[in-house]
Parts: structure tokens; C-alpha cells; sequence
């Protein structure tokens, strides 16, 4: 099977639908996605209920990944901030992620605390600074095959000459895939692919509401991005529905005019393959040692 990082230097682009937990994992790989997306502002959203803005620590997207991984084993793309700390702290997050499962990490050029790359305000660190964290990102993992995605958020703090020129310093310093964080217009996009393309593939984030206009992965991979995130687009999702839901039980006190929009227990059972793993418990309830010879 052709692993991740070769599948990024193919000529047809991939999505992956952000994910949160080991459910939205598994309704995605069920969706036939070739790659999830750990979204940090997914867990901050669902785990805390909070911002994007730095709450989320190393040790509860490691655990998220743990469990996000015991379900599925599809390439899981994970977003691990800014490496939660200087050069030393981002091979410990990329060693302790590699082992829970992650298949690719994403290190951004952000100073501490950091926020969502489509909120106002953000500060960075030095270009060099950051070089020194991919670099020390890539000499940590122990497979070849895990993917080092180098982010800048330098569009909204220096202009965009400066993040172009970030990426390219990234990708000397070893990074796998490039990310411009929030293009302001397709012009923008395109002006990423001519520069970068031939460099390294390049990854495309699509936010409803965010800087960058929204696009289709096909559109983008028109213009020469390999990978398209839609990192925290099923919280939107879910929010929405989880909202309406609640105002429904309210004011009619029976989930009866809600049904329709709802799995029933047998269904949600069925997708969480509860049959499955009842009948597979069974295998275990006595252990037969003439029949295990």
C-alpha cells in the first residue's frame, strides 16, 4: 500500500474532513475519506467548550489521538499547534504523537499562546526560530514516512511575500508540505502554487467565515494544492444541529418533532457496530483449550 507521504506527491488532490474523536473518525472513514484531520480547535471547541486560542494541551490531543486511532486506521493529519514550546518541546510533541498514531504533524510558526489562524491579531516567531523547530521536528521522528507539515501564519503579521519566503526557508529546513495559513483571495491561492509547487506539495485550509474564500478541493487541486482541510467544519455542523435539538426538547418536552432528524438506538447501535463487538465478546466468555488447539 502506498503510504501517505507518497500519496501527497501524486497528481490528485486529498481531503481530509476534520475530525474530534474517535465518532467523527469513524462516520469519516466511513465516508471513504482517504485522511482525517485532528482539528486543535476541534478539541478546544468540544473538549472545553472554549476558543482556539492556546487552552488545548500536548497531552490531551495525545490522548486524542490514542483513542482516534483505536478506531480507525485511517492517515490521520494532527495539528499540534506550535509545537506547545521551543525546539525541544516540538520532539518531544512529535515523538509522543508519532507513537500514539498520528501519521502527519503540523508545526506552525506561531508565538505562545496561539490562536486560530483566522482570528485577528496573531504574533510569530522569527523565520529562523521556526527553521529551527522543523528541523528539530524532522531529526525527532522515528519513521521516514511520518510527514512534517511547516505552517506559517505570516500572511496577517508580515504580508505575503514574507510567509512565501517563510515556507521556503521551511521546506530547506526539511518540512514535507507547506502551509500558508489564510490567503485573503484566489489570487492569493494561485500565487502559493506558482511559488511553492514545485517545492513541496501544499496544503489548502477551508474555514466557513474565515480570511480565505471557501473552494472545492477539486478547484484547489486545480491550482496545484495535493492536500484540503475542513478542519472544524463538523463542529459547525454539529453545533448547529445540537442547538436546535435542545430548543426542540424545550419547548415541546419529546424529542417527537425532532425524530426525524435523529438515529433511533438501533440505528446509532448499528453504526457504532455494537452487534459486532457483543458477538465478538462472546468469542471470550470460556476458553475452550481443546478447541484452541
Amino acid at each position: 500500500m502506498m503510504s501517505f507521504k507518497k500519496r501527497l506527491l501524486q497528481n490528485h488532490v486529498v481531503i481530509a474532513p476534520g475530525v474530534y474523536d474517535p465518532l467523527t473518525a469513524s462516520l469519516a472513514a466511513e465516508a471513504r475519506f482517504e485522511a482525517l484531520y485532528l482539528s486543535g480547535a476541534a478539541i478546544a471547541y468540544t473538549r472545553l467548550g472554549r476558543p482556539d486560542i492556546g487552552l488545548v494541551s500536548m497531552s490531551e490531543v495525545a490522548d486524542t489521538i490514542t483513542l482516534v486511532r483505536d478506531r480507525v486506521p485511517t492517515p490521520l493529519v494532527v495539528d499540534a499547534d506550535n509545537g506547545y514550546g521551543n525546539a525541544l518541546n516540538v520532539q518531544r510533541t512529535v515523538r509522543l504523537f508519532e507513537r500514539a498514531g498520528a501519521t502527519a504533524i503540523q508545526l506552525e510558526d506561531q508565538s505562545f499562546p496561539k490562536r486560530c489562524g483566522h482570528l485577528q491579531d496573531k504574533s510569530i516567531i522569527p523565520a529562523a526560530e521556526m527553521a529551527g523547530k522543523i528541523k528539530a521536528a524532522v531529526d525527532a521522528r522515528i519513521s521516514e514516512e511520518t510527514v512534517i507539515v511547516a505552517r506559517t501564519d505570516a500572511v496577517a503579521v508580515e504580508g505575503f511575500e514574507s510567509a512565501i519566503e517563510r515556507a521556503r526557508l521551511y521546506a530547506e529546513a526539511g518540512a514535507d508540505v507547506l502551509f500558508v495559513e489564510a490567503p485573503k483571495t484566489r489570487e492569493q491561492l494561485a500565487a502559493v502554487t506558482y511559488a511553492l509547487g514545485s517545492l513541496r506539495p501544499l496544503l489548502a485550509n477551508m474555514v466557513e467565515g474565515g480570511e480565505t474564500p471557501l473552494s472545492s478541493a477539486q478547484d484547489l487541486g486545480s491550482l496545484g494544492f495535493r492536500l484540503v482541510i475542513f478542519p472544524g467544519g463538523i463542529v459547525r455542523a454539529l453545533a448547529r444541529t445540537a442547538q436546535d435539538y435542545y430548543r426542540s426538547l424545550h419547548a415541546h418536552g419529546t424529542n417527537e418533532p425532532f425524530r426525524e432528524r435523529m438515529f433511533d438506538f438501533t440505528a446509532l447501535n448499528d453504526l457504532i457496530g455494537t452487534p459486532e463487538m457483543l458477538k465478538l465478546g462472546e468469542r471470550y466468555e470460556s476458553f475452550d483449550k481443546g478447541a484452541a488447539q
